[in-house]
């Protein structure tokens, strides 16, 4: 018997081309107006935009908690898809991995991310919601843009 691996894909639309939507993962100061759940803010944010390229996160709670997530760039296609790994500097051994796919579309840019390879799927369940705050966060930072 195979088993499950937890995995989820969220589909946002976001009124930018997708170049702009690129951008705002790819490069460290703008990935900071937006990333991670309502109630953190990033503290910092290292990008080595390229394939094989490293990131690094460090997300401050309002709570005052601090976490650092990273990973490793696997694959970096301008404008259309950033495949990526992903574990929290406090559980190294956990990673898992991420594909953002961006797309054209009337209004602006679909962008499908896709977390897969989860431990179990309580980390999965709370990714989700990570993921779900995150994207709110960067379709309203294009809102009125």
């Amino acid at each position: 018997m195979t088993a499950v691996v937890p995995s989820l894909t969220l589909v946002k639309r976001i009124k930018a081309p997708p170049a702009t939507v690129f951008a705002a993962w790819t490069r460290a100061e703008m990935l900071a107006r937006w990333f991670g759940p309502h109630h953190t803010t990033v503290e910092q944010a290292e990008i080595e935009a390229r394939e094989g390229g490293r990131f690094l996160v460090r997300l401050i709670e309002d709570n005052g908690e601090r976490h650092g997530v990273g990973g490793t760039y696997t694959v970096f296609e301008p404008e259309r898809r950033l495949v990526f790994t992903w574990a929290w500097v406090s559980m190294p051994e956990r990673e898992s991995r991420v594909t953002v796919e961006f797309r054209a579309v009337p209004e602006g840019t679909e962008v499908t991310l896709t977390h897969d390879r989860f431990a179990d799927a309580d980390t999965a369940t709370r990714h989700r919601r990570g993921w779900t705050e995150s994207l709110e966060r960067l379709e309203a930072l294009h809102e009125h843009a």
